[in-house]
């Protein structure tokens, strides 16, 4: 490989693994000087050129000038000085030209590894960048891989994979290889394995950023989303508020003839979905949380506590409580209130739950905790998906050892 063919390689790494030149050309500058340090009893004053819009590629071992070599890895004769450098003399340093070929075998070993390093460096760098970018963000991703026996799924955003666990899909929805899904990118972590981006298809989030993206008033501004709670695969309760008093908030989420909602219920597989109107009377909000049910009357009962009493028609009791509890509770996360319902006649049936006080936290950020169960399924995934041989995906047209023999073999030939 001549410099031309040396740099024509740099530039294809960069091209398709997205490694910049300037940073190879960094490394491989450290690996030569590791490996003279090497080869040469420790002696690490080396210069190196490398100008990749002349071809050029050049490397040069300094030693003393002495009377008398003593150490012929850092020192040189006067006279064999003069031969390079006329004008040399006693205690000046002269710039020896090395050829890579000539390095040792251990030396060549120790710069292969080093260059190695250097472009999994590059790539966890690209990778952290490309989930940081779309960090809290839906992307569109490809399944590559479906582990049989965890259920996660191994899926390609741009250059980059990730893990989506089982307890992060939606329900029972099944994917196969080569389909394109969309996910929620919730965190992205530098770890001892390099980045690793958490994701999901449940997060609360998730249909947040689908309303953003087919509803225009949401992207505009006029409408905003205020809070979302959601029980994924079953049903999402989301408050809405319109900035603009002529356009009306759940309107325009709903859709003509509930097009846009609907789109969004078919990208969750069916997930019922409440859209509600918020109101800062707290009577109010919480009256149109407990959507569909009908509610007669709200009791602020403790305004710091966040706690109220709310009562509704006798055959509405079970719709506002919900199947196993599920519309009230939905309605306190998403209010952030303990929610008391009682029968209107205050009799309450005997199989019939009496009261729902769960407080659920309606913060639209994912907990340390949330992201540390996302972080813990991934990690197993990823270990099971480790134990089965899976085909890599070729990203660059070469032999890595033979590129990096090719480099630590140039010469100084144009």
């Amino acid at each position: 490989m001549n410099n031309k063919a040396l740099f024509e390689a740099l530039r294809s790494l960069e091209q398709e693994k997205g490694i910049s030149m300037d940073a190879m050309i960094t490394q491989i500058s450290k690996a030569i000087v590791i490996a003279c340090k090497n080869n040469y009893g420790g002696n690490d004053d080396v210069e190196i050129s490398m100008v990749p819009e002349k071809n050029s590629f050049d490397v040069k071992l300094n030693r003393e000038v002495v009377e008398e070599v003593f150490d012929p890895d850092y020192e040189i004769s006067l006279e064999d000085a003069q031969k390079i450098k006329k004008s040399a003399t006693i205690g000046d340093k002269v710039a020896i030209s090395l050829d890579p070929k000539n390095l040792g075998r251990i030396a060549v070993q120790t710069a292969r590894s080093v260059i190695r390093q250097g472009i999994r460096d590059g790539e966890k760098g690209q990778m952290l960048a490309e989930f940081q970018s779309k960090q809290q963000e839906i992307v569109t991703a490809k399944v590559e891989r479906i582990d049989p026996v965890s259920g996660g799924i191994t899926i390609r955003i741009g250059k980059a994979e990730a893990v989506l666990p089982k307890s992060e899909q939606i329900g029972d929805e099944t994917f196969k290889e080569g389909d394109l899904i969309k996910v929620y990118i919730v965190d992205v972590r530098t770890t001892d394995r390099g980045p690793r981006a958490f994701i999901s298809r449940t997060h609360p989030d998730f249909v947040k950023r689908l309303f953003e993206t087919e509803v225009p008033e949401i992207f505009d501004g006029v409408v905003e989303i205020k809070s979302v709670s959601r029980e994924a695969g079953s049903r999402t309760k989301m408050a809405v508020y319109s900035n603009d008093k002529t356009i009306d908030a759940v309107g325009s989420c709903i859709g003509a003839k509930g097009a846009r909602v609907n789109t969004i219920v078919e990208e969750l597989g069916g997930e019922k979905i409440d859209i509600v109107e918020w109101s800062e009377d707290p009577a109010k909000f919480i009256a149109a949380s407990l959507s569909p049910a009908t509610v007669i009357k709200v009791v602020i009962e403790n305004l710091e506590g966040k706690s109220c009493r709310v009562t509704v028609p006798d055959n509405q009791l079970s719709l506002a409580i919900g199947n196993k509890g599920q519309n009230a509770r939905l309605a306190a996360k998403l209010t952030g209130w303990k929610i008391d319902i009682r029968p209107e006649s205050g009799f309450f049936g005997e199989d019939e739950e009496t009261e729902d006080e769960v407080l659920i936290d309606n913060t639209e950020d994912t907990t340390p905790e949330e992201v540390e169960n996302i972080a813990t399924e991934t990690e197993e995934v990823e270990e099971t998906a480790a134990e089965e041989p899976t085909e890599e995906v070729p990203v660059v047209e070469m032999n890595v050892d033979s590129f990096i023999d090719d480099i630590l073999r140039t010469g100084n030939e144009e």
